[in-house]
């Protein structure tokens, strides 16, 4: 997988680095979206900084997008990985606390007055997931 890390970090301008590739590995062997914390357990030889700087920088390169899921912590995701559209839906399960995206939902377009702009968006529907539902 180093290969395609390094690939896909050049592609955005960033500088291929150790820990930069450890992020981006853990962040591609999830399917589902991380916290700071999620991230920090799986790379147990970084430190909360140097992952939150690196989070920072892939946001700033447009590599992850990061929203609030309603569980009180910021998530993280990669944005354009198997043509995966940035501006989609999220789920977040208040029984199990995973966020799903579903990007099969689409985002409501919302028509803002005159001089207002968007500068992000995030659409979270909370609930019980599909799994929690059925125990």
């Amino acid at each position: 997988m180093d290969n395609r890390c390094i690939e896909l970090l050049e592609s955005h301008d960033i500088k291929p680095t150790a820990n930069r590739i450890l992020v981006l590995e853990a962040m591609l062997s999830s399917n589902h979206s991380m916290s700071l914390s999620d991230l920090e357990s799986v790379i147990e030889t970084v430190d909360k900084s140097s992952i939150f700087r690196t989070l920072n920088l892939f946001r700033q390169q447009q590599l992850v997008h990061s929203f609030e899921d309603g569980s009180g912590s910021e998530k993280y995701e990669l944005i354009g990985i198997d043509d995966f559209a940035d501006l989609h839906t999220h789920f977040y399960c208040e029984v199990c606390h995973e966020t799903y995206c579903l990007k099969m939902i689409n985002v409501p377009s919302v028509d803002l007055p005159e001089g207002f702009e968007v500068r992000s968006v995030n659409y979270t529907i909370k609930g019980i997931c599909d799994k929690c539902s059925r125990k």
